[in-house]
């Protein structure tokens, strides 16, 4: 089994990192692995992946999901063979840090090519380089899912509170 843990900052607030990381059919254009990622349903994803000679389409629970805080996965296969976290922090009011903890168990002729585990490693900290280029280039997310998950079950999520009516400068 394979650990990783990979933290980047980027440029700009929690809320607007996390809403373009809900939007999950944009990882190919910045994860070179992913290939296509379908929303199955709101807690259920299914990638398509290529590593080298090898392509692979899986099934990716997501089992906690707080917004603007974690999202949560495990594999939705019977023995999961990858789980883990994308957390996201303040480090400031327009900058954001995103911390990826995850666990790989390589499995069929994947786990045994040599040096799996690194390139994944190396995979996952390439794909955090391109979010921030990509989100930072974007200036704000290009949308957002906003609820909540909990052990897979998809519950309301608090409404925004309201903006104020207040215009920006004088009107007269």
């Amino acid at each position: 089994m394979t650990s990783i843990r990979e933290s980047i900052e980027v440029e700009v607030p929690v809320r607007t990192a996390y809403d373009q990381w809900t939007q999950f059919k944009s990882f190919p254009r910045i994860m070179h692995l992913v290939r296509r990622v379908d929303q199955v349903s709101p807690a259920m994803t299914c990638w398509n992946v290529r590593v080298g000679v090898f392509r692979k389409e899986y099934m990716a629970e997501i089992v906690e999901q707080r917004p603007d805080s974690l999202i949560a996965w495990r594999g939705a296969e019977r023995e999961p063979w990858h789980w883990g976290e994308v957390c996201f922090r303040a480090a400031g009011p327009e900058r954001a840090v995103i911390e990826v903890s995850m666990h790989v168990e390589p499995r069929g002729l994947a786990g045994l090519v040599p040096g799996a585990g690194n390139r994944v490693r190396g995979a996952v900290r390439e794909a955090l380089v391109h979010f921030k280029e990509f989100i930072e280039g974007l200036g704000d997310a290009s949308g957002a899912w906003r609820h909540s998950i909990h052990n897979g079950r998809v519950t309301p999520s608090e409404p925004d509170p309201p903006r104020s009516r207040v215009p920006k400068w004088p009107v007269g």
